[in-house]
């Protein structure tokens, strides 16, 4: 077990998170993690079954007594998001996490935490061990790619799991119960990269944004935080003054994160670029006061490439186009709920640009509790994407989750918190895509609530769990547990 994790509770839960921490699990390289769950299950004597997409199914029989009791699904998803810092080293694909202890918090040393959902995936685990709990007939259902495509609940077969009662175990706030989720698409636009050479007496430059938040698009989207591809793409049109070219544009990795880092390669005619040194610092101190409260340590600097005098750069058009359509692209939150306080209904980010062989691609996702309003926002991003020039595609997204105050395991589970904690708790919907709106779809009828840990800056590397809130979630669950008739 990780240092880190020496002398924590409950402890089954962080032998299990530690040993998750050790296998690489991003999006689409479920494979080892696969393999692991099962053989854990398998070990225990319990009855497995993986479909040929990764999906893991495992059955644990009643305890004494309570055979009879409706069967209940624990669900998680057994993917990560792999974020890490500038200039760390780490290959997600064979490195294992290294997790870190501050006080009350685990994170990961430079690199998202991975808690999201490995939380899930090692509190499951854990009860599959423990034969000392008092519980009904269980399943487990650990799905694959979540946080890329919703790959392993898309393709669940209608007979993978016999429950009709559904814990999901992927929610981020301790002491709240969520009922309902968003709904998400994606918004992307592609250019034909057209070039030509760069002008004589011109020097290459490296403009980067760095010191980001990050976070999740829909969970942190209205915290005002700072957007990398929309801060650089403003500091590039400030240096249009110069004469500057663009060579490439690079920021963001994931559709459901806000982007934190962004770089261009731009060339400068030479007599000029001390006027872009001047640009860029004043652009730095206007957006840094801008953002001063929520992103302190945001960083704009232009580089010298040394000894790179000539090269490619977009065409004329083309980088007008683009920087134009970055401009005009909306980022942040559309719409706020008028019958949830302080739910954000509505949003968009725009969350990733990649200059390719052929092409300029520039990608943005939508969400909404309203079906009708991510149809709307998408069909704004794509105008703004057509508008500059664009092919803009839809992606298939994802259904929401649409909440159903009369739950009978939501009964159940405010009736355990109050009797545990002496209040109610928070009953809420979440601005984030959860697996049960397509779980709900598969299975329809499936009564769900979904419930979590205290995580906090999920899908960057600031990623962090609070230790206490796992206990209390843990004391929760398996409560839920005990009192489900």
């Amino acid at each position: 077990m990780s240092s880190a994790l020496e002398g924590l509770r409950p402890e089954l839960v962080w032998k299990y998170f530690g040993e998750i921490a050790a296998i690489p699990r991003g999006s689409k390289n479920e494979a080892a993690i696969t393999k692991y769950v099962a053989g854990v299950a398998k070990r225990f004597g319990l009855e497995t079954k993986v479909d040929k997409f990764g999906n893991v199914a495992v059955k644990k029989p009643a305890s004494p007594g309570r055979a009879q009791t409706r069967s209940i699904c624990l669900q998680g998803h057994l993917d990560m998001v792999c974020e890490k810092n500038k200039g760390k080293v780490h290959n997600f694909k064979k490195d294992p996490i290294e997790i870190v202890r501050h006080g009350n918090v685990l994170m990961a040393n430079g690199t998202t935490l991975g808690a999201d959902n490995g939380i899930a995936v090692a509190t499951n685990l854990a009860i599959m061990e423990d034969k000392s709990l008092e519980h009904g007939p269980l399943e487990f259902l650990f799905t694959v790619d979540e946080e890329t495509g919703l790959t392993g609940a898309n393709n669940l077969g209608p007979d993978f799991v016999e429950s009709r009662t559904l814990l999901n175990l992927d929610s981020e706030e301790e002491g709240a119960i969520y009922v309902g989720c968003s709904g998400g698409k994606g918004t992307i636009g592609t250019w034909k990269l057209r070039t030509e050479t760069t002008a004589s007496r011109s020097l290459a430059g490296v403009l980067k944004v760095s010191g980001l938040k990050g976070g999740h698009s829909g969970l942190e989207i209205d915290k005002g935080r700072g957007n990398s591809i929309k801060i650089l793409n403003r500091a590039l049109m400030a240096l249009e003054t110069t004469g500057a070219r663009v060579s490439s544009l690079e920021g963001g990795d994931k559709h459901n994160a806000i982007p934190r880092e962004a770089e261009a390669v731009v060339f400068l005619p030479a007599k000029k670029w001390d006027d872009g040194m001047v640009i860029v610092m004043k652009v730095n101190e206007t957006i840094k006061a801008e953002l001063a409260s929520v992103e302190p340590d945001l960083f704009i600097a232009l580089s010298l490439k040394k000894g790179v005098k000539k090269g490619r750069v977009f065409a004329r058009g083309l980088q007008k186009a683009v920087c134009r359509t970055i401009s005009a692209m909306p980022h942040g939150v559309v719409k706020m709920s008028a019958d949830i306080p302080g739910l954000v209904e509505t949003s968009t980010n725009l969350a990733s640009i990649h200059t390719m062989k052929k092409e300029v691609a520039l990608a943005t996702s939508q969400r909404s509790s309203v079906a009708s309003e991510i149809e709307e926002i998408c069909q704004t991003a794509a105008s703004v994407l057509t508008l500059g020039g664009a092919e803009a595609k839809h992606n298939e997204g994802y259904p929401g989750w649409k909440p159903n105050l009369d739950s009978t395991i939501l009964k159940t589970a405010k009736e355990t918190f109050m009797s545990l904690y002496r209040k109610e708790p928070h009953v809420k919907a979440i601005h984030a895509g959860l697996e049960c709106g397509i779980i709900g779809e598969k299975y329809p009828g499936i009564d769900m609530v979904s419930f979590g840990p205290t995580l906090e800056g999920v899908h960057s590397p600031d990623e962090k769990m609070h230790i206490d809130s796992v206990g209390k979630y843990w004391d929760f669950l398996l409560a839920i547990l005990k009192n489900v008739r």
